[in-house]
């Protein structure tokens, strides 16, 4: 019969030479390891990999890691977990690029106890057996030296004085197979290539982010706030439970084209235009606006926010104004156009007057350009900001990322990147391979319970699971979401409950805790934007959610199954306006229902199901609840229960279920 597929053809010396073991479906590993995984540092990473080879004889598979600069590599024994599947885990404990792999290779010693003890406990005779045990003893002892041999020698003195019920004890003994293992020559061996695997500090897996332009940290719309002024804020955004504190750009701003307020194209006298319009004659990208103070200012900042448990964070925009610096010193990294004039920015309809691009692939762009952004991420490291917010970054190459992510934490591995990019949902993922650790997301768009329960599943799943970990912001300068115009308070705590319990991540852009939601007629945007002016406010204000968000963060910092975008499943409620899941630790020693009304204006009321049987436990146990939110316990009895969320009171639920003692 003709070979319908020629190129799968091999040669009888390739069929020698040809592994016997096939390794195959190994995680986590992202395009067949062109791209890391993510792990972070002091947790566990789980590996699987199916292993299997022809016949029946019994295979032994170890996973192998080390760091990407070490020659070291650690060894973990993995396990079968039936049908061809092993797994193990391990926990580096060290920032940056790391490489594991798989060995497999048929186990001579594991194969024949297996076959011992079936035949020893079906009664069939096994002296025969017994013998062949002991030769292949006297063949381990053969291949070893030292203390591993001296200790096989004393396992072959013991059998010779012992019946046949104790020597099969004793080659069965998991002792007898471990010193085997490390004797015997292992047979067919077979490697999987070496995979990578990215190791962040936990600050990119669980942190709660806020946003503020310090300058409108004043009690004057008229008087420019500064980073003084910004100490005075550091207590109450400590208390709310943030841990990042992240400013819009620092930079001088530029005055051609300079946007006045809501968005105008032409400014009046004193309006402070867009903060994302970067470089004027003071500076460009390494440089603060000077209204905002010195640097000596910002370096003090910093440090106040570190002793409140405050990390700041700043945005990295590569787009310049017309006076940016760089248009006279550099003049070859822009695009120019034939009458001399350059291209602004736009993104139709949008349109950005005040802002140039830069051309990455100019002639004298590469690598000059490349090399003087990457030299301004450095800076402001060395100032102390670690992290980074990074503004459209799917409108920039993707290979200048890759380098520059990878050159950057090569120095620093503890720096991370956030992109900000709301596109095409493979370019999202291909900016978490290339390197950025967190991303904006869907979500500020997902409202309903089915397209909610349908994003979250997806980012639990390969290969988002593996290559993004999403930051669920609530709002952003940029983004006034059409459900808060009109949900009032309880809209707010919706979204806030929905963010802060569906992912380790979030942030929310100062205002929101004031309910602040007021738009642009029929657009996602605000009226009288920040972005264009100076906004001055009161956060002790009534109606405010200032309390309920720090609840929220402290049940987010005391329970682990919080702290990650990871461990959520659905499960039954019988009311499409209540979205009801748990978010558990993979031992379920940490257990968290959630349940959210996403109706902001009346009640809601459904029976639900508690997933008694993820806790081992029949449909009839008896289970204890807590409401995280007041602290209130009770007994639940059975698998049905009743709930009735009403928003004009608190429009989610949070309980924390164990077994009953």
């Amino acid at each position: 019969m003709a070979n319908d597929h020629p190129d799968q053809a091999i040669s009888l010396a390739q069929a020698l030479l040809a592994p016997r073991i096939v390794i195959e479906d190994t995680q986590p590993v992202l395009d067949a390891g062109s791209f890391a995984a993510k792990a972070v540092s002091g947790q566990p990473v789980a590996v699987s990999t199916k292993a299997y080879s022809d016949g029946h004889d019994r295979l032994a598979v170890m996973l192998n890691w080390r760091q990407a600069h070490s020659r070291r590599w650690h060894c973990v024994p993995m396990q079968s977990a039936g049908n061809d599947l092993w797994q193990a885990e391990f926990t580096p404990t060290e920032l940056g690029p790391h490489r594991f792999s798989i060995e497999a290779w048929i186990d001579p010693f594991a194969t024949y106890c297996h076959d011992l003890e079936k035949k020893y406990h079906a009664g069939v005779e096994v002296k025969l057996e017994l013998e062949e045990g002991r030769l292949m003893l006297g063949k381990g002892i053969e291949l070893c030296s030292g203390a591993l041999r001296e200790a096989l020698e004393a396992v072959q003195s013991r059998l010779a004085t012992l019946s046949t019920d104790d020597q099969v004890a004793v080659f069965l003994d998991p002792t007898t197979a471990r010193l085997m293992g490390e004797a015997e020559h292992r047979s067919y061996l077979t490697r999987s290539p070496d995979f990578p695997l990215d190791v962040d500090r936990p600050a990119a897996l669980f942190a709660s982010w806020y946003e503020l332009f310090p300058r409108s940290i004043t009690d004057d719309p008229q008087r420019h706030g500064t980073f003084n002024d910004v100490h005075e804020r550091l207590p109450m955004i400590r208390d709310m439970g943030f841990d990042v504190l992240y400013f819009p750009p620092i930079h001088p701003i530029g005055m051609q084209h300079r946007k006045g307020r809501n968005n105008a194209l032409k400014a009046e006298p004193g309006d402070p235009g867009s903060p994302y319009a970067i470089g004027s004659p003071e500076g460009g990208h390494e440089a603060i606006h000077p209204q905002l103070g010195s640097r000596d200012d910002f370096r003090r900042l910093v440090a106040a926010a570190a002793e409140h448990g405050l990390e700041i964070a700043l945005d990295f925009a590569i787009q310049c104004s017309q006076d940016h610096p760089w248009l006279k010193e550099h003049p070859g990294w822009f695009s120019w156009r034939p009458d001399g004039t350059i291209r602004y920015a736009e993104n139709p309809p949008k349109k950005y007057q005040d802002i140039v691009n830069v051309d990455f692939y100019a002639p004298e762009a590469v690598p000059s350009l490349w090399l003087a952004l990457r030299d301004v991420v450095v800076g402001w490291v060395e100032e102390g900001v670690k992290t980074f917010r990074v503004d459209n970054p799917h409108t920039k190459p993707l290979p200048f990322w890759q380098w520059l992510i990878a050159n950057v934490r090569s120095q620093h591995p503890d720096v991370i990147f956030l992109a900000e990019a709301f596109t095409k949902p493979a370019m999202m993922a291909r900016l978490g391979k290339v390197g950025y650790a967190q991303s904006y997301t869907y979500f500020t768009w997902r409202n309903h319970k089915q397209e909610l329960r349908e994003y979250f599943e997806q980012l639990n799943q390969p290969p988002w699971s593996q290559c993004y970990r999403p930051n669920f912001f609530v709002n952003t300068p940029d983004i006034n979401p059409f459900f808060l115009h009109t949900s009032g308070r309880a809209g707010f705590l919706i979204r806030a409950a929905l963010a802060t319990m569906g992912s380790g991540l979030w942030g929310m852009y100062s205002g929101f805790e004031l309910c602040e939601g007021t738009p642009l007629p029929g657009k996602e945007e605000y009226l009288d934007s920040e972005k264009y002016e100076i906004r001055p406010r009161d956060f002790t204000q009534p109606g405010n959610i200032i309390a309920e968000i720090a609840q929220l963060n402290r049940i987010r910092r005391q329970n682990r199954a919080l702290q990650t975008h990871l461990g959520v499943a659905f499960f039954n409620c019988w009311n499409d306006n209540i979205l009801y899941f748990a978010k558990r630790t993979p031992e379920r020693d940490n257990y968290i229902l959630v349940a959210v009304s996403l109706d902001p204006h009346n009640a809601q009321e459904a029976h639900f199901e508690l997933p008694l049987w993820e806790l081992g436990l029949d449909d009839n146990a008896e289970t204890q609840g807590e409401d995280l939110m007041n602290g209130h316990r009770w007994s639940w009895y059975g698998k049905t229960q009743w709930m009735r969320i009403e928003p004009w009171h608190l429009p989610f639920g949070i309980w924390r279920i164990e077994k009953a003692r």
